[in-house]
């Protein structure tokens, strides 16, 4: 199982676990995450599941794919310089103890 913490604007914590292979937006679904809207299912064509994932994480990601960031620029709330779309980021092993921000807002 992989451990991750999410971190919402007001600072409330939320730890799931998931299986490895699955999307870190998958997984924050099933695990009821509040802030995660994830409109469009996975499918790369919002951006309602915007994170900002912490060091030294940010660092251990394939770097996104140019429609990533096209949808970023869509983003709610501005996006950072370690902002990426959950649906994205596939789960591995080496992500265990992952540390994610969400941002004030999705819509």
């Amino acid at each position: 199982m992989i451990h991750i913490r999410f971190i919402a604007a007001d600072q409330s914590v939320q730890d799931i676990q998931a299986e490895p292979g699955q999307s870190l937006m998958k997984a924050a679904v099933d695990a009821n995450v509040r802030g995660i809207e994830a409109d469009c299912g996975g499918t790369l064509t919002c951006a309602t599941c915007h994170v900002m994932v912490n060091a030294p994480w940010i660092h251990q990601l394939p770097p996104p794919v140019a429609d990533e960031g096209d949808m970023l620029d869509f983003a709610a709330c501005p996006a950072q310089p370690d902002s990426r779309l959950s649906c994205q980021i596939v789960l591995t092993p080496e992500l265990d103890g992952l540390v994610v921000r969400l941002p004030e807002r999705q819509h």
